[in-house]
């Protein structure tokens, strides 16, 4: 099977060099999508036949035979169909003939050098992408968007997190000298404006911005104002430590209350893919303003009895912290390691306040014990006056 990939732009009267026009002259089968269709119908043999790509995929692919020349948008490796056609038929040979992507046009546009542009796609893809993006302050971000990861929709998220500083460059029907536009604009314009598709964006970082380490306990909205009721900052850090945040991918916080560990874990490691729960529902507005006060988009929160929720839809966590109990450890760590990956571990701090009959290092061993799990040597610190803190951990 061979693929003939060509790249065009919306121009709608496209310029293709000699060897491109003979390769057309001579296809017999076609694809692309309908608006590809549209401008290239004119330069298609009489008897061509054309192959609408829509989804689902599979039906497309089973009406490929032989030798396709497939149309695409700009650079078809560029978060494009020649991506698709290497997934799906690996064996395939393909031939490109591309043009410049959409953020490619649009920085010439701008005169706007773009090697140091990371290149962030939302055309059916979800946040987590960009809000890393954000999170790691990086200066020049181009964004390929679609009708529901639109400007004013990226520019929205933006200013719910707190990330101000950014002048945004939209650029429509690029490539297209009737229809083509390209506008400069503030965030808070940009979400008073309707933009018509295609477009991309370019995201520009003017001056400083405050990144936190170690947020200060002070900050963060507490639940009934009790300070008790946070992981205080130089255990909040330990604990992440402990975890080894670095090299997991996805964190689960179990009793997350205002958030502490879920946002430090975020901004600090913002790679993660974090599922935060707690049983107490005005816990949730809590979290939620939290995470937009320190510029901690993308946390999943999940609200209710741990024990009850239904887990098994998740990605498996390969890191757990237990916040809270409720007195049903054992339950809970027998739930987690359902789920837990091979390489997973599992971590909770106890403090050792002296009036407690059981406290919750007891309830750890036991559980680890009767599960079967390993310890690693516990941390054991001392803040202030404060009881004694030991960060536990174990894996299986």
């Amino acid at each position: 099977m061979k693929f003939i990939v060509i790249g065009i732009t919306d121009n709608p009267d496209p310029w293709l060099p000699p060897e491109v026009m003979a390769i057309i002259r001579q296809g017999r089968v076609f694809s692309g999508g309908k608006r590809h269709h549209e401008i290239v119908a004119p330069l298609l043999p009489v008897d061509a036949q054309w192959i609408d790509i829509t989804v689902p995929l599979d039906a497309v692919f089973e009406q490929y035979h032989d030798e396709v020349v497939v149309f695409a948008s700009g650079d078809p490796l560029f978060f494009g169909f020649a991506n698709t056609i290497r997934r799906k038929m690996p064996e395939a040979d393909i031939v490109l003939y591309p043009s410049f992507n959409s953020l490619q046009l649009l920085a010439h546009r701008l005169v706007m050098p773009y090697h140091d542009m990371r290149i962030v796609s939302l055309t059916g893809r979800p946040w987590p992408k960009f809000d890393r993006a954000l999170i790691e302050r990086v200066e020049k971000i181009g964004v390929l968007t679609d009708k529901e990861h639109n400007p004013a929709a990226i520019a929205q998220r933006m200013l719910e997190y707190g990330y101000t500083n950014y002048v945004m460059y939209v650029g429509e029907h690029l490539g297209n000298p009737l229809l083509e536009k390209v506008m400069t604009l503030s965030l808070e314009e940009v979400t008073k404006t309707d933009f018509s598709m295609p477009n991309c964006v370019i995201l520009n970082l003017c001056g400083s911005s405050h990144s936190w380490f170690g947020i200060p306990d002070s900050e963060f909205t507490l639940l009934d104002g009790r300070e008790k009721m946070i992981t205080k900052m130089p255990i909040r850090l330990l604990t992440l430590q402990v975890l080894d945040l670095p090299i997991k991918k996805v964190f689960w916080d179990i009793g997350f209350c205002t958030g502490s560990i879920s946002i430090e874990a975020r901004l600090q490691f913002p790679h993660l893919q974090i599922e935060a729960f707690e049983v107490r529902p005005e816990c949730e507005s809590i979290i939620q303003e939290n995470t937009r006060r320190f510029g901690a988009p993308g946390i999943n929160i999940h609200i209710g009895d741990f024990l009850e929720k239904d887990i098994s839809t998740l990605p498996r966590p390969d890191a757990v912290f237990i916040g809270g109990h409720g007195g049903k450890l054992k339950e809970i760590f027998q739930k987690v390691l359902t789920v837990l990956a091979d390489d997973g571990c599992i971590v909770m701090n106890s403090v050792k306040a002296p009036k407690v009959t059981t406290d919750s290092h007891q309830l750890w061993d036991e559980a680890c014990a009767e599960l079967g799990l390993k310890q690693e040597p516990p941390t054991r610190i001392l803040l202030n006056e404060n009881h004694p803190i030991e960060i536990l951990k174990c894996h299986r």
